[in-house]
C-alpha cells in the first residue's frame, strides 16, 4: 500500500544499513534529497536495493558537492556505526560519488541535467536544479524525492515529477518523455526488470515507444559492456526467471541476438536440479544461449555430430557473444561449456546405465550444464531434445550425478600407491581411476584396504 508521506520515508530509511548515518550527515543541510528507486520502494513499504542521494542545486559551484558530501557521510559511518568504509569513489565526469562498505552502498550525485550527444551515447551532464534533476530520470515512479535535512526534515518535502505518485499508486511504468528509449536504450532492459520485480504494468504509450525503439534497433547503439551490465542485473534479480521472461515478452532477447531464447519451464526445472554449489545466474545465461549450441545449418542433423567445442562448432560463438557483453572470462567459459555440453549429454546419458559410465559422460561439465540437460528431457523450445523425447529418464541420471555420484571419493590417494611401491607418473592416475570405477559400480568391498588392494593389482586385459 502506498503511503505518500515523507516522514514515513525517513522513519523507514533510519532502519536501513547506512540510513542513520545518512540522516545525520544531512541534518544540517537543506539541499540533500533521497531520490529514485529508494523513495519508490520506501513509499511502497519495500526494502530498497540501493540508496541514491542528490545534493546541491544549479550553478557550477555544486559540481564538487557530491564528493564533499560523500566524505562527510563516510566519516559519519565510521563514527556512528563503526563501519569500515572501504571505498569513497568520485566520478568527476558525471558529478557523482559512491560510498561503499561491507554492509552496503550509497550513491551520491550533484543535481544535474543530461544531454545525449547521440542515441545510446553516455550523457553529458551539468549542474541543475533539483526539479530538473527529477525530470532527467527514466520512469515517473523513479522521479520522486524526499528532503533529508533542514529545520523540519521530512515535513511537506516530498517532490515528484508529473504523474509520478499516480503511476506509483496504479502500479504503472511510464517514461518521462518520448525520446527516453532513443536517448538511453538500456532503459528498455531496466523497464523489464522493474516490471518483473515490482509487478507493475507498462503504460500504453510507453509500451508503444518501447516497441518502436526495439523495431528501430535502438539497442544496437549501446556498447556491449553496458548491455552486459544490465543483463547481469537482470540475472541477479530475486526473480531472475521473471525478469528474463519480461525481457522476452518485450522482444528484447531477440533484439540482443536473434537466436537467444528463453524456455521458462525448462529453466525452472533446471534451477530445481541445480545443487547449492551451482550458479543460478550462469545457468540462466546458459539456457538463453543454448540455441547457439546448435548451429542453424545443423539443427536437423544427427545430434551425435555436435561435439560442443571443437573448431568450427558453436562454443566460439557463445564465447564471442559473452565477450562482447563484457562478462568475466571465468563466467564466460563456464556458460559456454555448460551450454555446448547439453546436446552431448542428452545423447549420452541414456546409455550411462552404470554409475561409472554416468561419471564418464558428466565429468568436467559444469553443474549448470548437467542441470540444464536434465531439465530438457521430454521436449523444449530449443529443439535440442525433440529427437530424444521421453524415452529415457535423462533427468533422473542428471540428478543422480549432481546429488550423489560426483561426490564419491576414494579413501586412498596417490601417496598411498607411491608408498606401496608404484612409481610416480601417469600410472598412478590410471590405477586410481580404475579403482574409483569399481567402487562406483559396486564391484569393490567397502574400506580403504580393499581400495588399496585393487589399486595394486595388475590391470586386467
Amino acid at each position: 500500500m502506498l503511503v505518500a508521506e515523507p516522514q514515513i520515508v525517513l522513519e523507514r530509511l533510519r532502519g536501513l544499513p547506512g540510513g542513520e548515518a545518512l540522516l545525520d550527515a544531512a541534518a544540517e543541510r537543506d539541499d540533500v534529497e533521497l531520490v529514485g528507486g529508494a523513495v519508490r520502494d520506501l513509499l511502497l513499504g519495500r526494502a530498497p536495493r540501493e540508496l541514491d542521494v542528490v545534493v546541491g542545486g544549479a550553478g557550477p559551484s555544486f559540481a564538487g558537492d557530491a564528493a564533499v558530501f560523500a566524505g562527510e557521510l563516510a566519516s559519519r559511518l565510521n563514527v556512528l556505526a563503526g563501519e569500515d568504509v572501504t571505498a569513497v569513489n568520485a566520478h568527476e565526469r558525471f558529478i557523482t560519488a559512491t560510498v561503499r562498505w561491507d554492509g552496503g552502498q550509497i550513491d551520491i550525485a550533484a543535481a544535474r541535467r543530461e544531454r545525449y550527444p547521440a542515441p545510446g551515447a553516455l550523457p553529458e551532464v551539468e549542474p541543475a536544479s533539483p526539479a530538473e534533476d527529477l525530470l532527467r530520470r527514466d520512469f515517473t515512479v523513479n522521479a520522486i524525492a524526499v528532503t533529508l535535512g533542514g529545520e523540519r526534515p521530512g515535513e511537506a518535502s516530498l517532490h515528484a515529477a508529473p504523474d509520478a505518485l499516480e503511476d506509483l499508486r496504479a502500479g504503472r511504468l511510464r517514461v518521462l518523455h518520448d525520446a527516453s528509449f532513443r536517448d538511453d536504450p538500456t532503459r528498455l532492459l531496466r523497464m523489464a526488470r522493474y516490471a518483473a520485480r515490482l509487478g507493475f504494468a507498462v503504460e500504453q504509450r510507453t509500451a508503444t515507444l518501447a516497441r518502436e525503439a526495439v523495431a528501430a534497433r535502438a539497442l544496437d547503439t549501446v556498447s556491449g559492456a553496458r548491455i552486459g551490465a544490465e543483463l547481469r542485473l537482470a540475472l541477479g534479480e530475486p526473480d531472475a526467471v521473471g525478469a528474463l521472461a519480461a525481457l522476452d515478452d518485450l522482444g528484447l532477447l531477440t533484439a540482443l541476438h536473434p537466436r537467444l531464447r528463453l524456455d521458462r519451464d525448462a529453466l525452472e526445472r533446471a534451477l530445481a536440479l541445480l545443487p547449492d554449489d551451482g550458479r543460478p545466474d550462469l545457468l540462466a545465461l546458459a539456457c538463453l544461449t543454448l540455441p547457439l549450441a546448435l548451429p542453424a545449418d545443423r539443427r536437423s542433423r544427427d545430434l551425435r555430430s555436435v561435439d560442443g567445442g571443437v573448431s568450427g562448432h558453436p562454443k566460439p560463438e557463445i564465447v564471442a557473444l559473452l565477450d562482447r557483453w563484457d562478462f568475466p572470462a571465468g563466467d564466460r567459459d563456464r556458460v559456454a561449456a555448460a551450454a555446448t555440453a547439453v546436446p552431448r549429454l542428452i545423447e549420452e546419458l541414456p546409455g550411462a546405465e552404470r554409475p561409472s559410465a554416468l561419471r564418464e559422460a558428466a565429468l568436467g561439465v559444469p553443474v549448470e550444464g548437467v542441470a540444464l540437460g536434465g531439465a530438457l528431457e521430454g521436449g523444449a523450445s530449443t529443439g535440442v531434445v525433440e529427437r530424444v523425447g521421453g524415452e529415457f529418464p535423462v533427468r533422473h541420471a542428471a540428478r543422480h550425478w549432481l546429488t550423489e555420484i560426483r561426490h564419491v571419493r576414494l579413501r586412498i590417494t596417490g601417496d598411498d600407491l607411491i608408498a606401496a611401491g608404484i612409481p610416480e607418473g601417469p600410472e598412478i592416475g590410471r590405477r586410481l581411476e580404475r579403482v574409483l570405477k569399481l567402487r562406483l559400480d559396486g564391484e569393490l568391498a567397502d574400506g580403504r584396504e580393499a581400495e588399496l588392494q585393487a589399486a595394486l593389482e595388475p590391470a586386467r586385459a
